[in-house]
């Protein structure tokens, strides 16, 4: 397929993109309605299915990008598109708020969200320490550091299915959500979809998001090529921002319908999804463990992921806070720190 695109003018493959991208927008957006159709039908707790249902799906980009980038060796490709991703999806929920009645950390109910944040911090900086000792040890291929960070994972989606199911924190002095939910049309035309019409259709917006997402990072790579930008500094901005549209799409809806305990488990659910996919990605990657090959780009996309997601950890246990025009404080500085991390990363190519 890049063959194809490389054959054509730049100004054709920019097209190609742009309507790529409006064809995720409006899948994300159908996905998001499916996805509160189905907490309603099966009252299913919101942040459950965004972590599991909202991020599995919108993070098939990033899974396709993920292994054909392992495939070819590109290990560069590989990380900085993970890691970098991580603070651009969190400047996208930072964004969607702009759409929210009030600061969008505040409106979630139970901690879910500060235990989602909580455990990604964890997550990365088990990640840092990896980076900074190297992989001593590794099975078959695969480093140590790798196999110790799909367990971590799989244990924090079970402490947080666990943690959905109880009451253990109950704030006071919350937005009225009531209140604030939009019925939009399409949410009201998808709600009264027969439950196997609801499935069915789910599963092909899934399916259309991954074709769309794979043809759009295809694009991009080849965008990316005539515009002279290294590997590193592509994979960190340009084919993040790509491989994340889907996670854009559906945050702005769910924030839109009201639905903010959706979008944020969307964001943090689709994060942890992001590092976890670093153990099948060193599964395929034959050289050495994919770990050892990290540069610096990679690290400073982790720590930049670290700051932003401690940031609304912080909005999320500090209930009142100052706003700064339309959004909440945390939003807008975790705007301001990944505005700073693209500026960074350019200093290191």
């Amino acid at each position: 397929m890049q063959e194809i695109l490389l054959a054509q003018g730049l100004a054709i493959n920019f097209l190609i993109f742009l309507l790529l991208a409006c064809g995720i927008w409006l899948v994300g957006s159908r996905l998001t309605y499916l996805a509160d159709a189905i907490c309603d039908r099966y009252n299913l707790g919101a942040s459950t299915v965004g972590l599991l249902f909202l991020a599995l799906s919108t993070s098939l980009p990033e899974v396709a990008t993920t292994v054909s980038a392992a495939l070819i060796q590109n290990s560069d490709l590989v990380l900085n598109n993970l890691f970098g991703g991580i603070a651009l999806q969190t400047a996208v929920l930072a964004f969607a708020d702009f759409w929210a009645r009030g600061a969008i950390s505040n409106y979630p109910r139970k901690a879910n969200h500060a235990l989602e944040a909580t455990l990604l911090v964890a997550l990365m900086a088990c990640l840092q320490v990896v980076l900074i000792l190297g992989e001593p040890i590794s099975i078959f291929g695969v480093g140590i550091g790798s196999i110790l960070i799909a367990f971590a994972y799989a244990g924090s989606i079970t402490l947080l299915r666990w943690y959905d199911g109880g009451s253990h924190w109950i704030p006071v002095d919350l937005p009225d959500l009531e209140n604030d939910r939009i019925s939009l049309v399409s949410r009201k035309s998808v709600s009264k979809l027969p439950s196997p019409n609801l499935i069915l259709i789910s599963g092909i917006a899934c399916v259309l998001i991954m074709g769309l997402g794979v043809a759009i990072v295809e694009v991009s790579e080849v965008l990316a090529k005539r515009s002279g930008m290294g590997s590193g500094f592509f994979g960190v901005t340009f084919l993040a921002a790509a491989t994340s549209l889907p996670e854009v799409s559906t945050t702005i809806t769910a924030v839109r319908m009201g639905a903010y305990t959706l979008a944020i488990s969307n964001v943090f659910g689709s994060n942890l999804i992001m590092i976890v996919l670093i153990f099948p990605a060193d599964i395929l990657y034959f050289e050495r463990p994919i770990l050892d090959a990290a540069t610096a780009s990679t690290q400073l996309a982790i720590a930049c992921g670290s700051l932003v997601t401690a940031i609304y950890l912080v909005g999320l246990i500090v209930r009142r806070k100052p706003k700064i025009g339309p959004i909440g404080v945390d939003s807008f500085l975790v705007l301001v720190v990944y505005a700073s991390s693209l500026l960074l990363y350019y200093g290191l190519t």
